[in-house]
């Protein structure tokens, strides 16, 4: 039995996954390298599409939370909710994005060494977890935020929350952007599979 285009159903076109994966595959470890080395500047075009993050825990000080705006590179304005962390460990975290008709799926902090990050900032769509939150202020104006990474505050007026530490369980997020000063991946994987979640 065969598709329209003569190849066996079933069965994958290589060249055509090698032209439509590549790319990413080549861009993604790009990325990783880019933002491990603290070389990614926290405003730039995001992509056309969002991707989903998921882990079991993330610790962090110095949080901010405040709302933002990521524009595309075709000029598409997509609301998010910044959130800024000074220093974070991931446990068991699992990051996928849609490629064509492909998953590219990224773990990480998997073999009981977290992931750890600094200056964690992360353009949130969408956020389901346990949250636990100390000294917190819940209203502060965005542009006063004081304890996350240096320069991580929103426009005057805006709400804004801030805690001198944070505890996510069972993360379960859509972004549009993720930048740090640096990531370091313990027990990396990528791969083709399935979502997140």
């Amino acid at each position: 039995m065969s598709d329209s285009a003569g190849a066996p159903l079933g069965r994958v076109r290589w060249k055509r996954f090698a032209a439509v994966a590549a790319p990413a595959v080549i861009g993604a470890g790009a990325m990783v390298f880019m933002t491990a080395q603290g070389s990614v500047a926290s405003s730039f075009a995001v992509s056309g599409g969002s991707f989903k993050v998921s882990a079991d825990r993330l610790v962090g000080s110095g949080f901010v939370q405040y709302g933002g705006v990521d524009t595309d590179g075709k000029g598409g304005e997509h609301p998010v909710q910044v959130s800024a962390i000074k220093n974070a460990k991931i446990t068991n975290m699992c990051q996928s994005v849609k490629v064509g008709p492909f998953t590219l799926r990224l773990t990480a902090g998997t073999d009981g060494t977290p992931v750890e990050a600094t200056n964690l900032v992360l353009d949130v769509a969408q956020l389901e977890a346990d949250a636990t939150f100390s000294g917190i202020e819940i209203g502060r104006d965005a542009s006063t935020l004081d304890k996350g990474p240096s320069g991580s505050t929103g426009a005057a007026g805006m709400f804004g929350q801030q805690a001198d530490r944070i505890e996510l369980r069972n993360v379960r997020q859509t972004a549009w952007a993720t930048t740090a000063g640096t990531f370091k991946l313990s027990d990396l994987h990528m791969t083709l599979g399935d979502e997140c979640f």
